[in-house]
């Protein structure tokens, strides 16, 4: 007898990062939500690094932060090294990176998930889907009990059939010590969705007291921290160092010497690996010329000895990674608390799913993260968000999310995994992003709130503030360019302490800002406003003076972009009308099945004429209809 008579708005699959975001998205719209976790304990866990953010990393959280997600308040909660990275570099490219206590972030998610209201947190390895046609109906688990919902959103990270290896040794785990979800796997494949095999890999762990610190360069913490959320005040965990040391050619002989004997090279692996983040047995053989490569020492945690050795990712045997570690400086009677391993696991590719991140083959079944074909906790996360704000959206009737890629990174990844897919494990970095001098860190909460707080997920205090940050940017930047200063021993005494040319003319304060070498302390100086302005719009003052013809240039940019996006694609168009597009645009458009001409355009293979053709045929299409009806 089934003693569930519960039916839930969404069910969602695994609590990694993707499904913590996307089951509080779902419960905080007023869904009613039941996430499912094969170990309560390893909520939100940390099974590679122990670090939030990085390269375009941050700017996801930074977005997730903004729109009502919760990663970058966890963060905060449990981060023990605050860095901003690229700050020699223009704000387009500055992203926060932290490092973290890995249980500290886990149970405080843990935390969150069972205090908030419409969110149920059970423990249970789902094994099949229920479907009723083509749109799923709920999830079987593995005692044979049934769980109901109108959607389901699956987040199984590298657990789908996932396999760890050691060498020659293969265990079957989604993660160390963990089951593996195989009979899931099996059940999708069933479906007939196009499925392949990843791999990833996380490095040793190492006790402290094993290791000599003095070898390695120390790493703090930043002076000044900025946190993660815009609604965080303070930050109260302690900070620790990492250490930055060197592999030599000692190390490399080894790797060289016992290449056979490695998972990845032995031939025992098949997935693909990361191009953008290589073991180091691949680092080896891809860098012969190479004769050291970094290693960074990180903390795991505030009460933990565990070392996590980043760099070191390998799946060699235990008896060689012992020789791969004591051979470092620092190192040489380190003990290794945990061995490095890889992993293999499934994924679907994502040109299966819509823009929503919904199968186009089961209908309201959401895919979010590893699932898809992506790398780090923050993808996943943004995903999660993203398939769990969609969910609630199909439940409540309500229009899909969907943000593009002048508006957000996350809108960049998800229109990257839906029009092009992918073939290895996709990581998001600011190159990506065209429009990235519009989407910085900076601003995220200014470009996000008012859509978050649409969706129910970002109160109106929040809102409120970010209105006003706006507002109060927009009038300093109109008074500063109507404000002269005159040359004055005042004014050329703080040029000059600033190594910045003295003035003997009058000259618009907003001409002084545009200077390299001067910031907002010119303005505060020279022209300071009748009311003291937030630290927060002097920032986006300074940034949108100093880079007004950039900026300017990406705006037109993206106007000639929605212009594209404007001209929609009917779904019943055929694309075999389209003379002059070759087959194999054709198949792959067929496939992906783009909206509009904007996400035509970005299919890998489309050239300008094209776009030409396809525009004609649309155009055509559109009016041929018009004419019937």
């Amino acid at each position: 007898m089934n003693f569930n008579n519960k039916t839930y708005d969404v069910i969602v699959v695994g609590a990694g990062h993707a499904g913590c975001e996307a089951a509080l998205a779902a419960a905080r719209m007023g869904c009613s939500t039941l996430l499912l976790t094969i170990d309560m304990d390893k909520i939100a866990a940390m099974p590679c690094s122990p670090s939030i953010g990085g390269m375009a990393k941050g700017q996801l959280v930074k977005e997730i932060d903004a729109l009502g997600g919760q990663m970058a308040k966890i963060t905060d909660s449990s981060a023990i090294q605050f860095r901003t990275l690229n700050t020699r570099k223009g704000p387009a490219v500055h992203s926060t990176r932290t490092q973290n206590d890995k249980s500290l972030y886990s149970r405080n998610m843990k935390t969150i998930l069972e205090q908030t209201p419409n969110l149920d947190l059970k423990q249970a390895m789902v094994h099949e889907l229920i479907l009723e046609k083509d749109r799923v109906k709920g999830i079987i688990d593995n005692t044979g009990f049934t769980w109901l919902a109108s959607c389901v959103v699956i987040a199984t990270g590298t657990f789908l059939r996932g396999a760890i290896h050691i060498g020659a040794s293969k265990i079957e785990a989604g993660r160390a010590g963990e089951f593996a979800a195989v009979n899931l796997g099996k059940n999708l494949e069933d479906f007939g969705f196009e499925m392949g095999r990843m791999k990833t890999g996380t490095p040793p762990r190492l006790h402290a007291d094993s290791i000599d610190f003095n070898q390695f360069r120390v790493h703090g913490s930043d002076e000044m921290i900025t946190p993660f959320s815009f609604s965080t005040s303070k930050i109260i965990t302690p900070m620790l160092p990492s250490y930055m040391g060197n592999t030599n050619l000692n190390t490399h002989n080894i790797v060289r010497e016992n290449l056979k004997y490695s998972a990845l090279y032995g031939g025992h692996i098949k997935g693909r690996s990361a191009r953008y983040c290589p073991s180091f047995e691949d680092k080896i053989v891809k860098f012969p010329e190479r004769e050291s490569h970094h290693i960074i020492l990180e903390y795991e945690g505030l009460n933990t000895k565990e070392i996590y050795a980043s760099g070191l990712g390998n799946s060699l045997p235990l008896e060689i990674q012992y020789q791969i570690v004591r051979s470092v400086s620092g190192l040489e009677n380190a003990q290794i608390m945990r061995p490095a391993y890889a992993i293999e696991y499934d994924y679907i590719n994502p040109v299966e799913l819509t823009s929503g991140l919904e199968t186009k083959k089961i209908k309201h079944l959401f895919l979010a993260g590893q699932v898809n074909g992506t790398s780090g906790y923050e993808e996943a996360a943004a995903q999660g968000l993203w398939a769990g704000i969609n969910a609630a959206c199909k439940v409540q009737k309500r229009d899909n999310f969907i943000l593009d890629r002048s508006q957000a990174y996350m809108g960049v990844m998800v229109d990257d995994l839906v029009t092009r897919g992918t073939s290895e494990p996709y990581r998001m970095f600011t190159s990506r992003a065209e429009y990235r001098l519009i989407l910085r860190e900076d601003n995220a909460d200014l470009r996000l709130a008012a859509i978050g707080h649409d969706l129910g997920l970002v109160d109106k205090e929040t809102l409120d503030r970010c209105c006003k940050i706006k507002a109060q940017t927009q009038e300093e930047i109109a008074r500063i360019r109507q404000t002269n200063v005159k040359p004055s021993q005042k004014a050329n005494n703080f040029l000059s302490e600033k190594g910045s040319n003295p003035i003997k003319t009058g000259i618009k304060l907003e001409q002084l800002l545009k200077r390299a070498e001067l910031n907002y302390d010119v303005v505060k100086s020279l022209g300071p406003p009748d009311t003291a302005i937030l630290s927060r719009a002097q920032k986006q003052v300074e940034i949108e003076v100093k880079y007004e013809g950039y900026i300017s240039r990406q705006h037109n940019e993206i106007k000639k972009f929605k212009d594209l996006e404007k001209i929609k694609i009917p779904e019943y168009f055929d694309y075999a009308k389209a003379y002059g597009l070759s087959n194999e645009l054709r198949e792959k458009l067929e496939k992906i099945g783009p909206k509009s001409l904007g996400q035509a355009s970005r299919t890998d293979g489309m050239t300008p004429a094209a776009i030409s053709v396809l525009m004609v045929a649309v155009a055509a299409c559109q009016k041929q209809k018009n004419r019937l009806t």
